[in-house]
């Protein structure tokens, strides 16, 4: 058992990929689901469809615990802790009063999508050659993500303007970028701070990662002489030691 797990997680075979992006496409339909459920009350049909992700994800976590070499490091770790609050927050209806709240702390479960880049890099080319502009824009959906997270924890049934997770990330947005419309703000002083941090995030990694979004991509390309391996696509010099860099091209310079 053990050995065929292993080898789903870490192998090289076409079973082992397709394995792999289900569990990626496992983490985005939960992070869909979890948005869309924050606008929708209680109902049975929630509750069934609650119980079954739930179920779902303790198999696949009891799974990554079946392979860890370390098992009490990987129970102790981020990503595990923030799955377990998951699992637990979507079937504490059946004991307790709805602790749906918890379920935000979903999003950070995108962060365990980075061990999926590898294997994106190594099946399409297409991944390959914008490889910066993808991973830049999912560091930037997983900052606002994990933000909206915590306004929505903290303000959700504190502020009457809160009362879904789309509305904490129409606020988390508009604080990021500044823009500041003014029909949801911040009454208490809690809420005050909070936004002053995301306004602080806003200046400095917010606009950080827009910025490496859309400005220009840089080639791969280790230099013989210094060993810098990160140049501008048409360069033909190594801007450290300024020695000729033939950098591959896909057709001739006219």
């Amino acid at each position: 058992m053990q050995a065929k797990l292993k080898e789903l997680y870490f192998g090289k075979g076409e079973k082992s990929h397709h394995f792999r992006l289900g569990l990626l496409a496992l983490d985005l339909i939960t992070l869909v689901f979890f948005v869309v459920s924050s606008l929708l009350g209680p109902s049975l049909a929630a509750h069934i469809i609650d119980y079954t992700i739930a179920f779902v994800l303790l198999l696949e976590f009891s799974a990554r615990l079946i392979i860890a070499r370390h098992k009490l490091k990987f129970l102790a770790s981020f990503s595990s802790i923030a799955d377990m609050l998951v699992i637990f927050s979507m079937v504490a209806p059946l004991f307790f009063e709805n602790l749906g709240f918890l379920r935000v702390v979903r999003m950070l479960r995108l962060l365990r999508s980075y061990h999926m880049l590898a294997a994106l890099r190594q099946e399409f080319s297409w991944f390959r050659q914008n490889e910066q502009i993808i991973q830049s824009s999912v560091n930037l959906a997983i900052f606002v993500f994990v933000v909206t997270a915590v306004v929505y924890v903290l303000e959700a049934g504190r502020n009457d303007a809160i009362t879904n997770y789309l509305d904490a990330l129409y606020f988390t947005v508009a604080t990021l970028t500044t823009t500041g419309f003014g029909d949801i703000t911040m009454e208490d002083t809690l809420g005050r701070m909070v936004s002053v941090v995301i306004m602080v995030f806003g200046v400095a990694l917010f606009l950080r990662l827009v910025q490496t979004i859309f400005r220009p991509v840089k080639a791969h390309f280790p230099c013989e002489t210094c060993g810098l391996n990160r140049h501008d696509p048409d360069a033909i010099h190594c801007k450290h030691c300024g020695s000729t860099i033939k950098i591959p091209t896909e057709g001739e310079w006219n």
